[in-house]
């Protein structure tokens, strides 16, 4: 469980400090990303390629980011993970803040280090609910 906290904590350290290159390393070459709010799946590299204006805005001090994860399921074995939780993305650009909360699932294999194969962004989820997980 420690390593698996300690990759999370590393996927927090990414956005906060708008490391796209390590961000990516979270995340298996042949990894996934199933969105239920849009009801699509697509390669992880489609979803990066996405997301990495706003780590290169994070990156020149445009925009502050951050995450942090909340669990209400982690189930696994030394090489394998199933996670399931919340996170709270948060956000600020130009003085405004922004942010919102997501039902998530990851699964992970272990090959040498920690690395998402699968992350599964549920649906939106309150506060109410991100303050009942632990």
């Amino acid at each position: 469980m420690a390593e698996l906290n300690e990759f999370w904590k590393e996927v927090s350290r990414t956005i906060e400090e708008g490391d796209f290159e390590g961000y990516a390393g979270t995340f298996h070459e042949k990894a996934t990303l199933v969105s239920g709010i849009s009801n699509k799946a697509y390669p992880i590299a489609t979803a990066l390629a996405g997301w990495k204006k706003d780590f290169v805005d994070t990156r020149s001090g445009q925009r502050k980011s951050s995450v942090a994860f909340k669990f209400n399921k982690r189930l696994g074995d030394p090489s394998t993970a199933f996670e399931s939780g919340i996170f709270y993305y948060s956000y600020e650009l130009d003085g405004e803040k922004n942010g919102y909360y997501i039902h998530f699932d990851g699964l992970l294999v272990k090959e040498g280090t920690w690395k998402m194969m699968m992350e599964y962004q549920k649906s939106a989820a309150t506060k109410e609910e991100w303050d009942a997980l632990k």
